[in-house]
């Protein structure tokens, strides 16, 4: 078999030929077919993890999408293969195993986007140049699924802040690729420290452009939240490192194996290194149990004035309530999202009515519920305009500077689903509460690591908006009902019991 770049040159080889077209990108299938009208070829769509029956609209059209099983009962034998993805080095690898590709020996094209081309040639430029002092951060999803802050959020923000602190940028340029570097001027005069937009790997201006491929093919680290495919060609002496959002109960959506796509991940605990081995197919030396970067902000919990900014009555203790999203919107479709039928939005608490009456009773108790949606949630919660009930907004926290795992530290208990932000908030061994009124339908949806869910959640198990309404009785009066299963999770879920994970990161990537 050959793998051969589709070019100007050859591409007629392939016109009046059915064709079938490997991708994991809509992304880059949408730039192929601009680029070269093959699209009437195409006879079957593939990727690796396509659902069953699934269908995808790609140019206007829409095509079935086959899984590599699917594909191996069909005859190629004299059909033409075409790879548009940004891993197809990986594609053509996986293609090669399939008997029925194998008895053709064909030539395989792969089809070059314009973010690879640039990079394959600022690779080139770069092979024989000596690694440079930097680290790169990102966070946050792919540049197509965007939400305003996860660009300089999470993980990734609490290492750089800690490597910061401790004046590792005397050592090392630090680096953050952002959608939009003059949101950070607050950081100019702070040397040694660049903002560089993402997007310029695509930039028509030159010097956009080397500047980020400098900083992309030269760094000695790499550190992510999410996306990594901008990380795909690294050489074997850069170390790419996934710190990821969390460990916790939901399952991975589509399972891509990535060992080679990154060096390490972090996790808490030896559980969830296994796990992650699994679902993310990693080797055992590749998990970092570090515990998560951002659970340090845990220890440094809000004061009254940054509460007062987020309008959470700065003195009255208050719980937070964080249910996950359940439809996603259009960008994250591969999330496999559904809504809830409920009038306002949560789950649990279905009326106006139930609302009133949570008010009343965070009143008389004389504590305020802070709700934070999740920032990929498209329903919006109609909670807002009631006394003891504070809608807090992604863009709030955003605007106001403000992590989610810092007001974490301030609450007096967590309601959540099935988050790993319940996970890190047990380092706090304080009170959790878990919303199942959607259990079953999530596990279709998405799925769990754990089989069966209850005995791994460690908490209160809230099934009906009575329930939530006596787990915020029991934390008003000191009631700590779970404490027990809570306390022998958390041993189970985290090695660590400190605001040291930075520093073990750190000690163990010898930075």
């Amino acid at each position: 078999m050959e793998l051969r770049k589709l070019t100007k040159k050859n591409w007629k080889e392939l016109c009046d030929k059915p064709v079938c077209c490997f991708t994991e990108s809509i992304f880059c299938a949408e730039e192929l077919f601009e680029t070269f009208p093959l699209l009437s070829q195409i006879v079957y769509l593939a990727d690796e993890n396509a659902g069953e029956g699934e269908k995808r609209l790609i140019g206007g059209k829409e095509l079935q999408v086959y899984t590599l099983k699917q594909l191996e009962q069909k005859n190629l034998s004299r059909i033409r293969l075409l790879i548009a993805d940004d891993y197809y080095k990986e594609a053509f690898a996986r293609l090669s195993q399939l008997q029925t590709v194998q008895r053709s020996n064909p030539v395989v094209y792969y089809f070059e986007n314009r973010e690879t081309g640039y990079e394959r040639a600022f690779r080139e430029k770069y092979i024989n140049s000596p690694l440079e002092d930097r680290i790169v951060f990102r966070s946050g999803p792919h540049a197509s699924s965007y939400v305003e802050g996860m660009d300089f959020d999470d993980n990734a923000r609490a290492l750089f802040e800690y490597l910061l602190v401790n004046g590792f940028n005397r050592k090392y340029e630090l680096v953050w690729l952002v959608r939009d570097p003059s949101q950070f001027r607050r950081y100019e005069g702070i040397p040694n420290l660049t903002f560089l937009a993402y997007d310029w790997s695509v930039s028509e201006n030159p010097e956009e452009r080397m500047a980020y491929y400098r900083a992309l093919c030269l760094s000695r680290f790499l550190f992510f939240t999410d996306a990594y495919g901008f990380a795909r060609n690294c050489r074997g002496d850069q170390i790419r490192v996934q710190l990821w959002h969390g460990c916790g109960f939901k399952n991975r959506v589509n399972f891509v194996r990535c060992e080679k796509r990154y060096e390490y991940m972090t996790v808490n605990s030896p559980l969830y290194a296994k796990i992650h081995e699994c679902i993310y197919g990693l080797r055992p030396e590749q998990l970092l149990i570090t515990g998560c970067a951002k659970q340090d902000w845990l220890y440094e919990p809000v004061d009254g004035e940054e509460l007062e900014r987020l309008g959470i009555p700065e003195g009255r203790k208050y719980l937070l309530w964080l249910p996950t999203f359940r439809e996603a919107g259009e960008q994250f479709i591969h999330l496999k999202g559904y809504s809830l039928s409920s009038a306002t939005g949560l789950p649990a608490v279905d009326t106006q009515g139930q609302l009133e009456r949570l008010n009343r009773l965070l009143k008389e108790q004389e504590r305020t519920l802070v709700i934070k949606p999740h920032p990929f949630q498209k329903a919006l919660f109609k909670c807002a305009g009631f006394s003891h009930i504070v809608l807090l907004t992604h863009q709030a926290l955003f605007k106001a500077d403000i992590s989610l795992n810092r007001l974490m530290g301030g609450a007096e208990a967590l309601i959540s689903d099935y988050s790993s932000a319940a996970v890190d908030f047990l380092l706090l061994d304080r009170p959790v509460a878990f919303t199942l009124i959607d259990r079953e339908e999530y596990e279709r949806n998405r799925g769990f690591v754990f089989e069966p869910l209850e005995p791994w959640l460690p908490g209160k198990l809230l099934f009906h908006f009575q329930d939530l309404c006596i787990f915020i009785r029991e934390v008003a009066s000191g009631v700590d009902s779970t404490a027990q299963k809570r306390r022998l999770l958390c041993k189970k879920m985290h090695s660590h019991h400190d605001a040291n994970n930075c520093q073990r990161i750190v000690e163990a990537l010898k930075l």
